[in-house]
């Protein structure tokens, strides 16, 4: 099939151009491929750092959070409670900040050939999916062997919102990563914040500790509108039966979250008309 495009420096710049996207999907599944195969390529371990990391963070959120600071985890195995919870953040960490530099890291590619520039963030997001993935293998295994055990009761039927929860993360986390790219186009010092704003996001997150155990009040609330609380909450509710459901705020959040995307594109294809020139 060949598809017939015209460029021109008076090209709209308001339009979303999600049909050329899709027109050039094939590119974004050469990207994915691309990219998931470079960042492990000269590993040791390769590939299994996927599951490796995420295990090791979990331990080390045992340790400091569920037995020095003696953190509940509403009666969910810790292991379980924290691994699942690593999962989901990386998800959405992921899809912000290997996309906070789309413009930078590939400069040299936009300059010299021409295809939509929204098929890069698009493959990032479907290499956190691939890596999410596979972690959620270990986590329904773990599910698995503690349903059998007794200690774990998952809402099986709250299992049909994970995919819209998932979808909701996704949008999310990809909305904020393009508006970030297409801002350090001009501002570099946001690419130094990036980092250190993530760690800050994620203790604002019901990530290492429960929702409910933080007590009614003025941080409670200001946790409940973090817009990445809602969708946290959801997954872990279905999955472990152990979460804060709150139609306000998740409402919220997938109004922040559509917001994010729609302005993040309508940046994204603005900037990368005269990103050439910042860079």
């Amino acid at each position: 099939m060949t598809y017939h495009v015209h460029i021109s420096s008076e090209t709209e710049c308001v339009g979303l151009n999600l049909g050329e996207v899709w027109q050039y999907r094939d590119l974004i599944v050469l990207l994915t491929k691309k990219t998931f195969t470079l960042t492990y390529k000269q590993t040791v371990l390769g590939p299994a750092w996927i599951i490796i990391s995420p295990l090791l963070s979990s331990i080390a959120y045992m340790l400091v959070f569920g037995v020095i600071a003696g953190i509940s985890t509403n009666g969910v195995p810790q292991i379980l409670f924290y691994l699942a919870s690593t999962a989901i953040w990386g998800l959405f960490a992921s899809a912000v900040t290997d996309n906070a530099a789309t413009f930078i890291a590939n400069a040299n590619v936009f300059g010299k050939v021409y295809f939509p520039r929204l098929t890069v963030p698009v493959s990032n997001l479907l290499v956190g999916l691939i890596r999410f993935g596979i972690q959620m293998i270990l986590v329904l295994a773990l599910v698995a062997f503690f349903v059998v055990q007794g200690t774990v009761s998952p809402n099986w039927l709250m299992w049909l919102i994970i995919p819209l929860a998932l979808v909701h993360l996704c949008v999310l986390g990809m909305g904020v990563g393009i508006i970030l790219s297409s801002l350090t186009t001009k501002y570099r010092d946001l690419q130094i914040l990036v980092s250190f704003g993530m760690q800050l996001w994620m203790f604002g997150t019901p990530i290492v500790y429960p929702l409910s155990q933080i007590p009614e009040g003025i941080l409670r609330t200001v946790v409940m509108l973090n817009p990445v609380t809602a969708p946290v909450e959801w997954l872990r509710f279905a999955l472990l039966g152990s979460g804060t459901i709150d139609p306000i705020t998740t409402g919220i959040s997938i109004v922040v979250a559509l917001v994010c995307a729609v302005c993040g594109i309508l940046m994204f294809n603005r900037v990368e008309r005269t990103f050439v020139d910042t860079v």
